[in-house]
C-alpha cells in the first residue's frame, strides 16, 4: 500500500523545541472576507468599510483579526491536532502587523511543552504558533494547548515540560496599529456612542441576540480556513463516535461570540490579544448561541490619551439567553450551557477630554 498519506503527529513524534513549518501559504482575498462576514454576521465599522478605516489613518478596511486568526489556525491543525481529542486553550496571543486582502499568510509552531497523561493514551502539547506575512511581519502568535493521541500506548513518556504562560498580554506588551488616529472616530457610523470612558471594571453586558448554528455554515467556515480536522466533516466517522455526529469547530464558535458582542461593545473596534480561552463544551448543527462579556480590566495605553484597551471575558451560551449571566457555580464548576469562556483585549477610543475613571 502506498505510504504517500499523512496521518498527522502523534504524542511521541514531538519534542520540546521542535518548530514545524506549515502548509500552505493562503492569500488572504475579499471574497474570503465577504464570506467571513456572511458565516458570523460581523458589523464591527473598521472592518466592513474602506471609508471608515480612512477616516482612523488605515489604508483600507483590514481583514478582522480573528479570521486571520482562525486562517493561521487552521494551518497547523495537520501537523499539531490531527489527531487531538480535545483543543483545550489559548494563551500569550497578540495581534501584530494588520492584515489587509491581497496578503499572504504562513505560520509555524513551536513545541513549547509536554506532558503525558496518567492514562498512558495521550498527553498534551504545548505550542506556539506564528502567522507572518509575505514580507516576514508577524501578523499574530499565540500558544495552544491539545490534548493529542499516543501512537503507542507503550512508548515511554517524555520528560515533562509545562510552559511559563502569564494570565493576560501586559498594556505595554499590545501592539497598537501605526499611525492610527481617532479624533475623528464617528459614533453614529460605528453604531454606538459608548466608548472606553463609559465602561467600568465589572461591569457585565448581556449581548442580546442569538444565532442557530447550521450544519452546512459551521462546514463552510472550517473549510475558509482549511482546517482539516476529521470530527468537523466527516459524518461517516463521527457517527460511530463520541457523540454520534460533527462538532463545530470552536474557532467557529469564537468569530460568532465576537459578532454577536458588537451589541454593546460596537466601539471595541479592534481585538491585540488573546489572554486565555476554553471550548468548555462542544457544539453541534442546530443550537443557538447567545453570548455575555464581562469588563475584566480598563487600560491605558503608553503615549496615548485618545485610545485605551478593554480586557474583556466573553462567555458564549448554546440554547439559553444570557440575561442572568450564566457562568460558574459555587463550586466553580460551569453552567452546562456554557461553550465558550475567552479572555481577550480590544481597543475602543477614550471621550475627548475625559480624565480615566477611578479605580
Amino acid at each position: 500500500m502506498s505510504e504517500k498519506t499523512k496521518w498527522g503527529n502523534f504524542f511521541e513524534d514531538f519534542r520540546i523545541g521542535q518548530t514545524i513549518a506549515h502548509a500552505t501559504p493562503r492569500t488572504i482575498t475579499e471574497g474570503d472576507v465577504a464570506l467571513y462576514t456572511a458565516l458570523t454576521g460581523s458589523r464591527f465599522a473598521l472592518t466592513s468599510a474602506d471609508t471608515f478605516a480612512h477616516s482612523l489613518s488605515f489604508p483600507r478596511a483590514p481583514v478582522d483579526n480573528l479570521l486571520a486568526f482562525n486562517i493561521v489556525f487552521g494551518k497547523t491543525v495537520p501537523d499539531i491536532s490531527l489527531n487531538a481529542i480535545a483543543n483545550l486553550g489559548y494563551a500569550a496571543g497578540r495581534f501584530g502587523h494588520r492584515v489587509y486582502p491581497g496578503d499572504t499568510l504562513t505560520a509555524d509552531s513551536t513545541v513549547i511543552g509536554l506532558k503525558e497523561n496518567s492514562d498512558g493514551k495521550t498527553g498534551i502539547v504545548y505550542v506556539r504558533s506564528c502567522g507572518v506575512n509575505q514580507r516576514g511581519q508577524i501578523a499574530l502568535d499565540y500558544c495552544r494547548w491539545v490534548m493529542v493521541r499516543k501512537r503507542d500506548p507503550a512508548s515511554p513518556a517524555p520528560e515533562t515540560v509545562l510552559p511559563a504562560l502569564h494570565e493576560a498580554v501586559a498594556a505595554s506588551d499590545l501592539v497598537i496599529p501605526a499611525g492610527i488616529r481617532v479624533e475623528g472616530y464617528d459614533t453614529t457610523l460605528s453604531g454606538s456612542t459608548d466608548l472606553w470612558d463609559d465602561y467600568r471594571v465589572g461591569e457585565r453586558i448581556d449581548h442580546v441576540d442569538g444565532m442557530t448554528i447550521e450544519e452546512s455554515e459551521h462546514m463552510m467556515a472550517t473549510r475558509l480556513y482549511q482546517n482539516t480536522a476529521r470530527v468537523h466533516f466527516n459524518q461517516h466517522a463521527e457517527k460511530s463516535g463520541r457523540f454520534g455526529r460533527r462538532i463545530v469547530y470552536g474557532g467557529y464558535i469564537i468569530g460568532l461570540a465576537r459578532a454577536l458582542s458588537f451589541n454593546g461593545l460596537a466601539n471595541a473596534f479592534s481585538v491585540v490579544a488573546i489572554n486565555a480561552g476554553r471550548h468548555v463544551s462542544p457544539a453541534f448543527a442546530g443550537d443557538t448561541v447567545y453570548a455575555w462579556s464581562e469588563i475584566i480590566e480598563q487600560m491605558s495605553l503608553p503615549g496615548r490619551h485618545d485610545l485605551g484597551a478593554l480586557r474583556l471575558r466573553t462567555v458564549a451560551t448554546k440554547d439559553r439567553n444570557c440575561a442572568d449571566f450564566p457562568y460558574r457555580g459555587a463550586d466553580g464548576s460551569y453552567d452546562p450551557s456554557v461553550l465558550l469562556d475567552f479572555d481577550y483585549t480590544v481597543l475602543m477610543p477614550k471621550r475627548p477630554g475625559k480624565s480615566p475613571p477611578p479605580e
